[in-house]
């Protein structure tokens, strides 16, 4: 992504009320969040051909989460449940409540595993495998992208 229009991206999110802005272009992603009063955080990650991520002026509350944004590739064996959607990834139908599954738990085709809301609409995704949830990839409250790993069960 060129240099200039990064900065006028980032002028923009300082000026404005946006507080987070995330962009998807063929030869990258570049996410800016704007915190309380400090300067905005971004994050740019090359194309997959390109280097993994560089991170673009990270600021002290930029914590390991969020310089870590770029999903890393899974090496792990056994089913893999992918987001068929972009969204929120929820673990629980709401704050308080249980987990819909935690790791060891066994799973049947069809049954809830989290939810992910996209514009408002809370979207249940289900177990296509049956089996035992061996690792959750996804954390609560984070932003998913269509095909990303979420689980992995054997």
């Amino acid at each position: 992504m060129d240099l200039r229009k990064l900065k006028t991206l980032i002028d923009l999110v300082s000026e404005s009320n946006v507080s987070e802005l995330e962009i998807t272009e063929a030869e990258g992603k570049v996410r800016i969040v704007k915190g309380g009063g400090a300067a905005p955080q971004y994050v740019y990650a090359a194309a997959p051909s390109v280097a993994p991520a560089i991170a673009v002026a990270p600021t002290a509350t930029t914590t390991a989460a969020e310089s870590a944004a770029v999903a890393e590739p899974v090496a792990d064996t056994g089913h893999i449940t992918k987001s068929p959607m972009v969204g929120t990834f929820y673990r629980a139908a709401s704050p308080g409540a249980k987990s819909f599954v935690e790791v060891g738990d066994a799973v049947k085709d069809g049954q809830t595993l989290c939810i992910i809301e996209a514009m408002k609409i809370l979207n249940e995704i289900e177990a296509d495998k049956t089996g035992t949830v061996r690792k959750i990839l996804a954390e609560n409250g984070q932003a998913v992208e269509y095909g990303q790993p979420l689980f992995i069960i054997d």
